[in-house]
């Protein structure tokens, strides 16, 4: 019997017991999500598209998984994806997609790399999944102009912290907002997700 990762996922724990999860889901992420109805990738990659414009502008897809995201990033027309992702079991999956230029494994604690004009983080963030941290971190990365798409859940959404940071960041003039869209995440679990697209002033 397939273990089933979705009803342990939002549990916290520490960025080795992250890797050893989605290490072990790798195989069968894909098929539960699927059956769940994951719509995420494609609603954070219609945003981008929408808020960027100019799909030759090169992604960097953080916490790419299985390359779910980088599927939909490339379906919405972007050309050139890098990926990077803690779990190299991921990793392993996310190479069959062709659809990333580079994909490479990324410590908890390495900098965020630079040179993107974009940087999704979708379904990244949240409970379960990477910390708050993660967000601010990505933010002091982008250069002026840049643009980042990022999802939180409704499990992540429970907690104030997350859509706090958002909302100071835009007050501070640091960034500014250009998406905000509440929908669904996985629908046949009722769990909804917001999508934004934040840009770096």
């Amino acid at each position: 019997m397939t273990d089933r990762f979705l009803d342990k996922v939002y549990e916290a724990r520490t960025a080795e017991q992250t890797r050893e999860v989605y290490d072990a889901w790798a195989k069968s992420y894909e098929a539960e999500v699927a059956e769940n109805g994951y719509v995420t990738p494609s609603r954070c990659a219609t945003a981008l598209h929408a808020t960027l414009g100019d799909t030759t502008t090169p992604v960097l897809d953080f916490g790419c998984g299985t390359g779910l995201s980088g599927l939909a990033l490339r379906m919405a027309g972007f050309a050139t994806i890098d990926g990077v992702d803690l779990s190299a079991g991921m990793l392993e999956v996310a190479r069959r997609k062709n659809a990333y230029r580079s994909l490479d494994v990324i410590g908890p604690d390495d900098p965020v790399p630079g040179g993107y004009g974009a940087i999704a983080a979708i379904g990244v963030i949240g409970a379960g999944a990477a910390p708050l941290a993660l967000l601010e971190r990505i933010f002091d990365a982008m250069p002026a102009g840049a643009q980042s798409v990022f999802s939180f859940n409704s499990h992540t959404l429970e907690d104030p912290a997350y859509e706090a940071l958002v909302d100071t960041r835009i007050a501070s003039g640091d960034m500014r907002e250009l998406w905000r869209e509440h929908g669904p995440h996985l629908p046949a679990r009722d769990i909804t997700a917001t999508v934004y697209v934040l840009e770096k002033a």
